[in-house]
């Protein structure tokens, strides 16, 4: 049984999924799937490995796994990009990822300046002076302020955690009206995951957000709401405030009781 909270039609969507169903190899690893998400509201879509959480993501992104079948419908500020691949989608429809692996999502060979340029010229079209200070300003809003340095690097040649921070400014680069972070801080040790989650809520004020995590103490330390997600169901959609003192389903609780294992942040629940 789903128990979420009555939830009024929002016009202005940042995300719709209708009765969206993922299968893979003949076996429905998400299953009717219904989520909304407002148009700055930061949600949370937790569950344990395996519970579909990032196909979902995929499904939203436009990258499942060729021989995936897609049943339902996914809609970003109104559109219906369900089937359609990220450059098939219009501009309108546009969605920013922050993936695990920021090793995996940077090219190794080339400067950072010359790949945050990339999507400050095809999405932006910005050039010369204009450019150059956008990048730099970027790098600055994600907590790099040795911006020109960082510009002149490659990837090799900074830490875990400032190319996280460069993969976030590339990101928001495109002015998407929606962010999907998938498993952002899991690669992280404590410290720079707290600095990557202060820094995703800042920079994503305007900004709606889908925060993929197995971990309830960061999406709590990030998001309004929490999406519970389990075999591919999802069993519970509640504020996070709510979630944590009061789980309904026993997936939850058992989410909760690991968040407050592993000493859940005391500001939980309040990200602004």
């Amino acid at each position: 049984m789903v128990i979420s909270p009555p939830r009024p039609q929002v016009q202005s969507a940042a995300l719709v999924l209708d009765d969206l169903t993922v299968a893979l190899g003949g076996r429905q690893l998400v299953r009717g799937m219904r989520l909304e998400i407002a148009a700055t509201e930061r949600v949370a879509l937790i569950g344990a490995s395996g519970s579909g959480k990032t196909l979902t993501a995929d499904a939203v992104l436009g990258t499942l796994p060729p021989g995936a079948r897609v049943l339902g419908s996914v809609r970003v500020a109104g559109v219906d990009v369900t089937r359609l691949p990220p450059a098939r989608r219009p501009v309108a429809a546009r969605v920013a990822a922050v993936g695990q692996d920021p090793a995996a999502a940077l090219n190794p060979l080339v400067p950072v300046g010359a790949q945050l340029a990339l999507p400050l010229r095809n999405h932006r079209r910005l050039r010369g002076a204009a450019l150059a200070d956008e990048r730099a300003r970027l790098l600055e809003a994600v907590g790099l302020t040795d911006a020109q340095r960082v510009l002149r690097s490659s990837p090799g040649e900074l830490s875990g955690g400032q190319r996280q921070r460069v993969c976030i400014a590339m990101a928001l680069a495109s002015r998407a009206g929606l962010l999907v972070a998938d498993e952002p801080t899991t690669a992280l040790d404590l410290v720079t995951q707290a600095q990557v989650v202060a820094v995703l809520r800042e920079s994503t004020r305007d900004t709606a957000l889908l925060f993929i995590t197995h971990d309830l103490a960061v999406a709590a330390a990030l998001c309004d709401r929490a999406v519970v997600l389990h075999d591919g169901v999802v069993v519970e959609d509640a504020p996070i405030t709510r979630l944590l003192t009061d789980p309904q389903h026993e997936q939850s609780a058992a989410l909760v009781r690991a968040a407050r294992a592993g000493a859940l942040p005391a500001h939980a629940g309040a990200a602004s």
